[in-house]
């Protein structure tokens, strides 16, 4: 690896570490950050803060003011060329006289995709592409996956005993895992979009799933509901002002059922379905199409197993408590027939181990 290319990680992985800051609130953006070098030296840094605001480029420029003539400009992703809650950042950059912009990413969003780099190229500016490519595919896999897919980045979550149980026969789980468990939980909840749960867990818990870091946003609580069963006075529809509530039903739901929830000012999607149970596919395509980058996958053992089943899933992030439930009623994470043979089985890559309290919380991608 020659000289430049060590430099240009080193600005890269700065403008990294800095999108990062924007998780859970830039969404549905991709998180964005940016460095500007001159001579060397770091003279301007920026990353895209909140969804609507300035993007990474200009908070850098601004910083920077008018050390950005004749500088390089390190950024994440491709700078935008259309205008959208903000004008477009290429028009920001060649007007700023940068000379050099070294870009990890190009936009995946077929709107801007390719456009900002020509734009770039037609002012006569230097343009780089392609370093720390997969670290910066990586950061943003839940918006990728959206512009190129349509479908929500999906994580499943569940905690459990060292015995493999998410519930005693008696459906009582709480609480399996310890107290810093829960807060790495919600610090979670916080950085996505949607919550996903089945309604046999509200009935059995009657959960708010809000995120209760603070400053932590709420995010849409989604409910597997076939039948429309959410009960009216369940604390997720009385807490409606504090997070928008998504219950997704056959199309042989009761209607007045959905007449009243939708009175109530919970989100009905209707879904199409075998067996009167909820379109997956067509549930999260339609998600997707409400621009909902992640979702969090809660449970119950049913929902897992059915989103296991339809190839929804992208993550898995299971917290293992040391203790033991047994007992052969007891509830487990993954249910359904299962696999024939072992060389079927779900493969899980990218592996992360880390601890909370003396629980283990590990995690993976498919």
């Amino acid at each position: 690896m020659d000289r430049n290319s060590v430099i240009g990680g080193k600005y890269m992985s700065l403008a990294l570490e800095l999108a990062e800051k924007g998780r859970g609130k830039v969404e549905p953006n991709p998180m964005v950050g940016a460095v500007l070098v001159k001579n060397g030296e770091i003279v301007g840094k920026g990353y895209h803060q909140v969804f609507g605001g300035h993007h990474a480029e200009i908070n850098a420029i601004n910083e920077a003011g008018t050390n950005c003539t004749e500088a390089t400009l390190y950024v994440s992703m491709e700078p935008c060329a259309h205008y959208g809650k903000t004008a477009p950042c290429v028009d920001a950059i060649i007007k700023a006289g940068i000379t050099k912009v070294v870009i990890s990413v190009t936009d995946p969003n077929p709107i801007t995709s390719g456009k900002g780099i020509q734009k770039l190229k037609a002012a006569g500016i230097e343009v780089g592409i392609g370093v720390m490519e997969s670290q910066a595919k990586r950061l943003n896999a839940p918006f990728f996956k959206l512009m190129q897919k349509g479908f929500p980045y999906v994580i499943v979550k569940w905690a459990m005993s060292i015995d493999g149980k998410i519930a005693t026969y008696t459906g009582d789980s709480k609480w399996i895992t310890s107290e810093e468990s829960r807060e790495y939980v919600h610090k979670i909840r916080g950085q996505m979009d949607g919550i996903l749960v089945g309604i046999n867990s509200v009935l059995r818990d009657d959960p708010l799933l809000t995120c209760r870091i603070k400053g932590g946003r709420n995010p849409k609580r989604i409910i597997i509901d076939s039948n429309a069963s959410l009960p009216l006075n369940s604390r997720i529809v009385n807490t409606i002002n504090e997070g928008e509530v998504i219950v997704a039903v056959n199309e042989n739901a009761r209607q007045k059922q959905v007449e009243m929830l939708e009175k109530l000012g919970c989100k009905i999607i209707q879904t199409n379905g075998i067996n009167d149970r909820v379109d997956l596919n067509e549930l999260f395509k339609r998600l997707g199409a409400m621009n909902l980058t992640n979702i969090l996958v809660e449970g119950g053992g049913s929902v897992i197993t059915s989103m296991l089943e339809e190839r929804l899933v992208d993550k898995l992030m299971v917290f293992i408590a040391p203790i033991v439930i047994g007992g052969e009623g007891a509830k487990l994470p993954v249910v359904g027939k299962g696999i024939d043979r072992i060389c079927e089985a779900y493969q899980i890559k990218e592996i992360t181990v880390n601890r909370f309290s003396n629980d283990i919380v590990i995690e993976g991608v498919f």
